[in-house]
């Protein structure tokens, strides 16, 4: 027992060192105790990447993108687990997580060569229509397309032991400002720390709670009671909508535009900003986003910003996303600030005592706005989507962006 031990820690020595770049390409692995001859020095060489190690998903995920690329599909280069495939009229697209893999495109000839190739060179299963993946559920019908996560959600408050809560009309109290220091700790902040961490991933499909998750996850080394009653509170509301999600319908057009914002100095630990963004294609949500800014802004128009900033980055990569699904974005694309100083600030080409601080890498804004690939609009505070992303809202104000967000319940009766 101690030799096979012994045998098996230095296999795990022998992977971290070619982790750290200590040892050359090939692997090699000694063979247990009784398969050794003596006086010889044999080794044993790993023909492939057995299931488990730390680069066996990348050994996978190579192999898939070398055998698919040789069938004619090109690789995305803003998203790398994306394939295209233009033919002629036709036009497949392949996207892939894991072992999880979709399939769509307009021609149905060109899809069962792909799938007759990855047959060929592959063990998949073919499970039909896209229904569900990844938690999310998919339903179609000749309107559009339905997203949701109803069953994770449900299985979620389940896991918490509020399937009997009253249900609340929205996520977080008005004005609440959660801090470290706070409140007594948690027994057990492992509870807290899996109920957020599941709350992450339902923000796929809502983004109606990605202010209050993205507060809720700051406080996972130690969190107190206030903390978990503020996410048992989020909890309470998705009980009330556990079916809502995005519908993305069959008519509409296919240009993008966007609406950012951020609250100053709201973060009354570190007075850092928060800053929000939302990108429409159409009529349809499809990006959204709510986080902390990185450093400490002097004014609301230098956070509002830098809020433009990060929404001109999200902008840009969608930009060569459309692209490589071949919908190509040739007028200038509407953002959508709140703030006339920042909207100033991005025309405005001369440095002077309120910019001269601000760091480079915001000053992208300006770059995109000479290229033309944006345009900056004014919007009143009250119209301002984005401020769902930045701030906790009453009822009223929340449920009015809610729905502008383009959120809507497939299972809640007429």
């Amino acid at each position: 027992v101690a030799a096979s031990r012994n045998w098996f820690i230095h296999q795990l020595d022998v992977q971290n060192a070619f982790l750290h770049g200590d040892l050359e390409e090939e692997v090699y692995m000694i063979p247990p105790p009784g398969l050794c001859r003596q006086g010889e020095n044999l080794v044993c060489r790993l023909n492939k990447s057995l299931y488990g190690l730390k680069q066996a998903s990348r050994q996978w995920f190579s192999k898939f993108s070398s055998a698919i690329q040789k069938a004619g599909f090109h690789q995305s280069q803003a998203d790398y687990s994306l394939f295209t495939k233009v033919h002629g009229n036709s036009f497949t697209v392949v996207l892939i997580y894991v072992d999880d893999i979709i399939l769509t495109g307009n021609d149905p000839q060109e899809m069962q060569l792909l799938k007759a190739f990855l047959l060929k060179h592959f063990r998949i299963k073919d499970l039909g229509d896209l229904k569900y993946f990844l938690g999310i559920e998919v339903s179609r019908s000749q309107k559009g397309i339905f997203i949701s996560q109803q069953k994770y959600a449900l299985d979620v408050i389940q896991d918490a032991g509020l399937l009997g809560a009253r249900p609340d009309k929205f996520p977080m109290e008005q004005h609440l400002k959660l801090t470290p220091t706070n409140g007594d700790l948690l027994d057990d902040p492992t509870r807290y720390r899996r109920l957020v961490g599941r709350l992450i991933y339902l923000t796929v499909t809502r983004p109606d709670i990605l202010y209050s998750v993205q507060t809720l996850s700051q406080f996972m080394h130690q969190p107190r009671k206030p903390h978990l009653e503020a996410a048992l509170r989020v909890l309470k509301f998705i009980k009330g909508t556990p079916g809502q999600g995005l519908f993305f319908p069959t008519n509409n057009n296919l240009t993008l535009k966007a609406f950012c914002d951020s609250d100053w100095a709201s973060c009354p630990t570190t007075r850092k900003s928060i800053s929000g963004y939302c990108v429409f294609l159409g009529d349809s949500l499809i990006s959204w986003k709510s986080k902390k800014q990185s450093n400490v802004a002097r004014s609301s128009a230098e956070a509002e910003y830098r809020a433009m900033a990060a929404t001109c980055l999200e902008l840009t990569w969608l930009r060569y996303i459309l692209q490589d699904l071949g919908v190509k974005q040739d007028k200038p694309i509407p953002l959508h600030c709140d703030n006339q100083a920042a909207l100033h600030i991005a025309a405005n080409p001369v440095f002077h005592e309120r910019t001269k601080h601000i760091e480079i890498d915001c000053h992208i804004v300006r770059e995109k706005l000479l290229s033309g690939m944006i345009s900056t609009f004014y919007v009143p505070s009250l119209l301002q989507l984005a401020d769902i992303f930045t701030k906790a809202l009453g009822r009223e104000l929340f449920s009015s962006l809610s729905s502008k967000l383009g959120l809507h319940n497939i299972h809640s009766p007429t």
